[in-house]
């Protein structure tokens, strides 16, 4: 909830400076002058970047607390929802069944579920740069399986 929290006040933030900066923007370009016009485009495009990258982190989001979910109702999430170690007890505890969420990748590349498990793993473990990469991972090889079931009739 807390992450939830975050990620909405600074989107919020992000539009306040995206209104702030298209609002300079108009008057530079209206400067008319060499300068003036370079950083009206650069305060248009710039906006537009960071709307980029705040989507794509939201559908992140998204789409693993998606698959979270359907861990859950299958049984399949790692840890238990009322865990609560902290620190250091949390971080061995990952280090010690990382190894497991490992081989399960290893055994079956094409898993969303072990790359999710694995993502999940990496993250206890403190490795948010590589537990990013595998849940992006599970998010990939989850929509391609969905994409290739067939449709109901």
């Amino acid at each position: 909830m807390k992450n939830r929290v975050a990620a909405l006040v600074m989107a919020g933030l992000l539009l306040i400076y995206i209104a702030i900066a298209g609002d300079r923007a108009v008057i530079l370009l209206a400067s008319h002058s060499v300068a003036g016009i370079v950083g009206g485009i650069a305060l248009a495009v710039f906006p537009v970047l960071m709307i980029w990258l705040l989507w794509r982190e939201l559908l992140f989001g998204w789409r693993t607390q998606q698959l979270v979910t359907r861990l859950d109702v299958e049984g399949g999430l790692p840890y238990e929802s009322g865990d609560r170690l902290r620190g250091l007890e949390r971080r061995a505890a990952a280090d010690e069944t990382f190894p497991k969420y490992q081989a399960e990748v290893e055994a079956d590349p094409h898993s969303w579920r072990a790359w999710f498990r694995l993502g999940l793993a990496y993250d206890a473990s403190g490795d948010r740069r590589r537990a990013r990469w595998a849940l992006r991972e599970a998010v990939r090889l989850e929509r391609a399986e969905h994409s290739a079931r067939p449709a109901p009739l």
